[in-house]
């Protein structure tokens, strides 16, 4: 599985805004700014985030976005799925398909459908396992070690930090 620069790029900007938003929304531009991303580029996978339910737009003066739910409840797994879709490093028929739905003739003899499903599993349950709070912890860690001035968490209007 490799990733593209949708995910790659589409990932440090959540964490940038789940990093840098205070009580207003934070623009594009800043963030692209931060993170040197085309401001067009980022306006497309933000909408793709967006359509997603992982943050939310403000119109108007101090627009911008924002995080539709606490960084604690948002995983990599959310973030690299809206962006690009199916994260299964092989598609394997056989262990795709519903019973008795067209698939591969050899399911029931092959044996390797089973490392392809360990491998998708794998790589699932990691992603899902990381969730945006920790990369923030971790960036503003690093900042802290630079010294760096880390902006204070992220207050979701919804109830979470």
């Amino acid at each position: 599985m490799k990733l593209s620069t949708k995910g790659r790029y589409g990932l440090r900007a959540l964490i940038d805004l789940a990093v840098h938003c205070t009580e207003e929304a934070v623009s594009i531009q800043s963030i692209a700014k931060r993170q040197n991303i085309s401001d067009r580029y980022l306006e497309q996978l933000m909408g793709k985030l967006r359509r997603a339910g992982l943050v939310v737009s403000v119109r108007g003066a101090g627009g911008g976005y924002r995080l539709a739910r606490a960084a604690e409840e948002i995983s990599v797994g959310e973030v690299l799925r809206a962006l690009e879709g199916n994260l299964d490093a092989v598609t394997c028929p056989g262990n795709d398909g519903e019973p008795g739905e067209p698939g591969c003739e050899e399911a029931d003899v092959c044996v390797t459908r089973y490392v392809w499903k360990r491998i998708n599993d794998s790589i699932t349950q990691a992603v899902d396992g990381i969730m945006i709070s920790q990369l923030v912890e971790e960036s503003r860690r690093i900042q802290e070690e630079k010294g760096q001035i880390c902006p204070r968490p992220c207050e979701n209007k919804n109830g979470g930090k």
